[in-house]
């Protein structure tokens, strides 16, 4: 969290919850834009905020059972109902 820095625009933005844990969002359209979680250690930004092309990519599709019906995954990647499961003996 400590690499997250408001640079501008810190009045155009809509917060929803605490200090440590919240989900702020574009005042002017509404997007997220990032979730501050685990009691406020981490930040959670939303790739479609981001400038530059990001160094991670997704992994897997999680929750995939409740995506809306419409939507169609197009990729190759591992799909899992609910979370990923847990590692077998870890």
């Amino acid at each position: 969290r400590g690499k997250l820095a408001i640079t501008r625009g810190e009045t155009d933005l809509m917060i929803f919850g605490q200090e440590d844990a919240n989900d702020t969002h574009c005042r002017t359209c509404g997007s997220l834009l990032f979730s501050v979680v685990r009691s406020g250690a981490f930040v959670h930004v939303a790739m479609g905020t981001l400038a530059d092309d990001p160094t991670i990519r997704p992994t897997h599709h999680i929750f995939v059972g409740s995506k809306a019906p419409w939507f169609t995954i197009a990729d190759d990647l591992p799909q899992y109902e609910e979370h990923v499961p847990p590692l077998k003996g870890g």
